[in-house]
């Protein structure tokens, strides 16, 4: 009867190598890419003059945006925050908020955060003037 072969000793030392190896390698594997979102457009476009104030502001992602855990907020010329109420999603890359139609002439600027899908949360401000006629 034969006793059942056992690894030699010069094997474990080399499996242990290999294994060391493929270990240290994995970083260098591909994998898939966690990018923040980024805004692909938007309605007033950054250094838009416009002759009136828009009815809606509207920002398009590269990605899908959690819209539940996004925020835009407006300040006007005299730099006062005007959190705005985003609208219902229609788009998953889609986010927008209508706009008060008294808004005055000057500058404005539009801070936005929006938390993508993949969970990355991404920032930004749009500037735009309303010049009137």
């Amino acid at each position: 009867m034969s006793l059942p072969s056992r690894p030699s000793r010069r094997a474990i030392p080399g499996a242990l190598a290999g294994a060391l190896l493929a270990t240290s390698l994995a970083p260098l594997l591909p994998r898939p890419a966690q990018a923040h979102a980024l805004v692909m457009s938007s309605t007033p476009e950054p250094g838009a003059r416009l002759a009136s104030a828009p009815a809606r502001i509207s920002l398009r992602f590269n990605s899908r945006i959690d819209h539940g855990r996004s925020r835009m907020t407006l300040f006007g010329p005299d730099n006062q925050p005007m959190p705005l109420t985003l609208a219902p999603e229609t788009d998953a890359a889609l986010v927008e908020a209508p706009l008060p139609a008294n808004l005055a002439t000057g500058g404005f600027r539009l801070r936005w955060q929006v938390l993508a899908v993949d969970g990355h949360i991404t920032r930004g401000d749009i500037f735009f003037s309303v010049i009137g006629r």
